[in-house]
C-alpha cells in the first residue's frame, strides 16, 4: 500500500494502449498512487522503453503477474488483459479486498452461456461473475457505487447505448427496428501487428468487418433488453475508418410515435443526461464529431427525426480509447470509491 493517504492502484496488462491511457489519467488524479504495473509478455521490462515519451515521469518496471504481490501492494486494480484472462485473476484478487475493474469482456455479461458462445471460453467462476457490475455509469451508478467487481463497457456499446438509452428507457421507439452504424478508429484494435491496421492497408480506406457476428451484438442487445424490458435483438455492424482514435455511432429506430419531434427528443435528452456531466446532448442541427471527443471522457449526442419515415435518427462520438476504455473504468473508480465523479477525468479535447 502507498505510504501517504493516496489509495494503492495496480494496472495489469499496462503495455497496451488501454494501458497507458490509464497510466496517464492516475499519474495526474490527486486520490491514488500507481505501485504495480503488470504484464507477462513485457515483463523485466522498463514501462519507458515501451513508451518513451513517459520516461520523465514513470520509473516503474513491469513486473510479471502475482496475484499474491498485487493484492498486497495494492487496493484498486484495473485489469487490462485478453479476453479470458481476467476470469483467472479477479476471483482472488477479490477475495484479497482489492477492488478489481476490468476492461477485458470477461464480467460484462450476467448470462455467462451468452460469454461462451461469443467468446468460446468455459468459465468456472460463476459466483464471482455474479456480483460484476456492468460499468456504464449513467445506466447504472447507483450499482456502481456499491460495487467490488466492475465489467467495464467495450467501446461500441458505449457510444451505441448512450445514445440508445433514453428512447429505450421511456418506450419511444419499437426495439425491433434498431439500426446501429458504428466507425472506429484503428487504436481500437490494439498495439499489436496487424496487417489490416497497417498504413497502407487502412489509409484511404473504408470497410466493414464482423458484419452480423461482431462480439459487442450480445453486450448491445444485453443493456438495450435490461432498459426496454424485453429481449432486443439488434442489427449492429461496425467499420474500421482511417484514424487512430474515435467511434461514432449513428442508431435508427422506427418511433412509437411519430408525432414526435427533435425538440421533443432533446427536452427528453436532456433531462434523462440531467446529472451525467460527460454527456453533451447538443442543439438543433449540431451533430457530433469524434474530433471533439479526443483525449477526453465526454460523450457528444446529436438527435434528428426524420419525419418522413417516421424515424429518430442518434449519432454519438467518444473517443474508444477513454470513455469506450480507459477514462471510463476511472470514472466507475471514482464511484466505487466515493469520490467526485469527474474526479482527474478530462472534459476538453486536444483540438484541432
Amino acid at each position: 500500500m502507498t505510504s501517504s493517504d493516496k489509495k494503492a492502484v495496480g494496472i495489469i496488462g499496462a503495455s497496451g494502449y488501454g494501458g497507458v491511457q490509464l497510466v496517464r489519467l492516475l499519474l495526474e488524479h490527486p486520490e491514488v498512487e500507481i505501485a504495480y504495473l503488470a504484464g507477462d509478455s513485457s515483463a523485466g521490462k522498463k514501462f519507458a522503453t515501451l513508451y518513451p515519451h513517459l520516461a520523465h515521469q514513470v520509473d516503474l518496471e513491469i513486473e510479471k503477474i502475482d496475484v499474491d504481490a498485487i493484492a498486497k501492494r495494492c487496493d484498486l486494480v484495473f485489469l487490462g488483459l485478453p479476453n479470458g484472462l481476467a476470469c483467472n485473476i479477479a476471483p482472488e484478487l477479490i477475495a484479497k479486498g482489492c477492488k478489481v475493474f476490468d476492461l477485458s469482456a470477461d464480467y460484462r455479461f450476467r448470462d455467462l452461456e451468452t460469454y461462451t458462445t461469443w467468446y468460446q471460453t468455459e468459465r468456472k467462476d460463476h459466483s464471482t461473475a455474479a456480483e460484476a457490475v456492468y460499468g456504464l455509469p449513467e445506466i447504472y451508478r447507483k450499482q456502481i457505487e456499491e460495487a467490488s467487481l466492475v465489467g467495464c463497457p467495450g467501446c461500441y456499446p458505449t457510444a451505441t447505448m448512450l445514445a440508445l438509452s433514453p428512447l429505450l428507457k421511456q418506450g419511444l421507439i419499437l426495439p425491433e427496428t434498431i439500426i446501429i452504424d458504428a466507425k472506429s478508429g484503428t487504436s481500437g484494435g490494439g498495439r499489436q501487428a496487424k496487417v489490416n491496421m497497417l498504413l497502407a492497408e487502412a489509409d484511404n480506406s473504408l470497410g466493414a468487418y464482423g458484419v452480423a457476428n461482431h462480439r459487442h451484438t450480445p453486450e448491445i442487445e444485453q443493456t438495450c433488453s435490461d432498459l426496454a424490458r424485453q429481449e432486443v435483438t439488434v442489427q449492429f455492424t461496425p467499420h474500421l475508418i482511417p484514424m487512430v482514435r474515435g467511434i461514432l455511432s449513428t442508431v435508427y429506430a422506427n418511433l412509437r410515435d411519430p408525432g414526435l419531434v427533435r425538440e421533443d427528443l432533446l427536452t427528453i435528452y436532456s433531462a434523462f443526461y440531467r446529472s451525467s456531466p460527460f454527456v453533451k446532448i447538443l442543439p438543433k442541427g449540431i451533430y457530433p464529431q469524434t474530433k471533439w471527443a479526443y483525449g477526453t471522457n465526454l460523450c457528444y449526442i446529436g438527435i434528428q427525426v426524420d419525419a418522413r419515415t417516421g424515424r429518430v435518427i442518434v449519432m454519438s462520438a467518444i473517443d474508444n480509447l477513454m470513455k469506450g476504455q480507459a477514462s471510463q473504468a476511472v470514472q466507475c473508480m471514482n464511484l466505487t470509491m466515493g469520490w467526485e465523479e469527474t474526479c482527474g477525468l478530462p472534459k476538453l479535447s486536444f483540438y484541432p
